[in-house]
């Protein structure tokens, strides 16, 4: 028997038999086939973000404002009662400042090892996790290659570089969940979206408005039913967080940052805060309000720009909205910049955008090329502003003699005391004592102990009319001395007194 080709031509049939049966040539791998090289990415930068972080501990950088609360958070939840932290007031529980009860996660790691540390690794863990899903879709869309330089640039952002640099704070939760769910939301695997969005409304209140966008993008991509519930239930949990749960647990009765959002600049110039005054206020910060001042259009600019912009061209991009508004309208300028942990959230929604754009463009071969050198190139002339480049920084690695000095006086305290103690020495006494700020109004009085640094006065100093100045810290230390403390040590600038018995 013969079977017929194209071309009229037969060919016996043993012969066609044996094409199909032949086994095909064996393909040499290259070395980013596979997945591999994806985990051993993720490694190296958690071991950089760890490193950074955990080294900017030792030389006392880190501060009670964040990271000491966070671990007095931390240490309530493995002690077995909801959080509390001496750092924001005598006894104050937490759940009335945030809602962040996904930090109970925490706690067995620390009941392993009670040490900030803990916590710096934990979140250095959690970002580094949040590397793979991008790059795994950039690398099954596009490519290994657009799979290496898309991690690898959303791994060393600017946003996460200044969150890793920063303390601990728990939107580091937030990367892996807004990673892996917008993952699934452009791949169209629309449960697993909703299922990794849900879990962000026990990571802070105002990503329920987060979950919210994400079920209005489900509807779009069809599933109505889920993306329904999905919105429902960013929006419930939002208001229940903001009108219910915080202010039952906040001493004052209602959420503590409204003010945030009802002040303004056109107040602050003498504009009454009730009737057309405060109208004005909240009108001035709903529109003007939101791109001025200039320091709002730069940080949104940088926000976009490792993408090269094209992450606008992406419906995910609309994730962001709701961090960028309430960031924007905020009266504290603190929200609106490059710095501290505000813009880890936009890192993992801004590069899911980018992959996503580049998808729906079918961009390929030159064009995909230029679009991933443009990345990289902004990505590393970026890099040395924020705090990852220290870790290439000689002082990094060097410990000051000052702080030799602190960590021996921080030794004579005892365990288990009450302390009030400068703000970046509040994180290294955190894990064994009960601490405060010194001279806060809301610490707790008359400690056993005290220890200030009198050359570096604290910015969260609460005593009325006191400058901030190293004269004031020696004014306020010389009253203490003189009523019930006596000196233990003074070296450095470090003043070490003890209550007398």
């Amino acid at each position: 028997m013969q079977a017929p080709l194209a071309n009229g031509a037969k060919v016996p049939v043993q012969q066609q038999n044996c094409a199909r049966t032949a086994p095909a040539e064996p393909q040499r791998k290259g070395r980013f086939d596979g997945t591999w090289w994806i985990w051993a990415m993720a490694g190296a930068l958690f071991v950089a973000y760890a490193a950074v972080s955990v080294r900017f501990h030792e030389r006392m950088i880190t501060s009670g404002y964040d990271l000491g609360i966070f671990q007095q958070v931390v240490r309530s939840y493995a002690e077995g009662h909801l959080p509390v932290s001496e750092v924001k007031g005598q006894d104050f529980p937490v759940l009335g400042d945030h809602f962040s009860p996904i930090l109970a996660l925490v706690a067995p790691f620390y009941m392993m090892w009670r040490s900030a540390e803990t916590l710096l690794l934990v979140q250095a863990a959690l970002v580094a996790v949040s590397v793979v899903p991008l790059a795994l879709w950039a690398r099954r869309a596009l490519g290994a290659p657009a799979g290496a330089v898309i991690g690898a640039c959303y791994g060393l952002s600017w946003g996460i570089a200044s969150a890793v640099g920063y303390d601990f704070h728990e939107v580091a939760f937030a990367a892996p969940l807004l990673a892996f769910s917008l993952t699934a939301l452009g791949n169209g695997r629309l449960t697993a979206a909703a299922c990794w969005a849900l879990p962000l409304l026990l990571v802070k209140e105002d990503l329920g408005l987060t979950v919210l966008v994400v079920g209005l993008l489900i509807i779009r991509r069809g599933d109505r039913r889920l993306g329904a519930f999905t919105a429902l239930a960013g929006l419930t949990g939002t208001a229940l967080a903001l009108f219910v749960v915080l202010p039952s647990f906040n001493p004052d009765g209602s959420f503590a940052y409204w003010s945030l959002l009802q002040d303004s600049p056109v107040g602050s110039q003498g504009t009454t805060a009730g009737g057309a005054g405060g109208l004005l206020g909240m009108l001035h910060q709903a529109t003007i309000g939101l791109v001025t001042p200039q320091t709002k259009v730069t940080t949104f600019t940088l926000v976009l720009a490792p993408t090269v912009f094209l992450a606008m061209r992406s419906p995910l991009l609309w994730v962001a909205l709701p961090t960028l508004l309430w960031r924007f309208a905020s009266d504290n300028n603190l929200h609106w910049g490059t710095s501290f942990h505000y813009s880890l959230v936009l890192m993992p929604i801004v590069f899911a955008a980018f992959v996503d754009a580049l998808v729906r463009r079918g961009t390929s071969g030159p064009g995909l090329r230029r679009y991933l050198a443009a990345s990289a190139a902004i990505t590393l002339m970026i890099l040395p502003s924020f705090p990852l480049f220290q870790l290439f920084q000689p002082e990094t690695w060097r410990t000051d003699a000052r702080v030799t000095t602190a960590r021996r006086l921080l030794a004579m305290i005892p365990d288990g005391v009450t302390v009030q103690a400068s703000d970046h020495l509040v994180p290294q006494l955190a894990d064994r004592t009960s601490v405060s700020l010194y001279g806060s109004l809301g610490s707790r009085p008359d400690p056993q102990w005290v220890m200030v640094d009198t050359w570096v006065p604290d910015n969260w100093r609460r005593w009325p009319g006191q400058p901030l100045s190293a004269e004031a810290e020696h004014q306020r230390l010389a009253y203490d001395l003189g009523h019930h403390y006596g000196l233990v040590a003074e070296e450095a600038g470090f003043v070490l007194i003890h209550r007398r018995t």
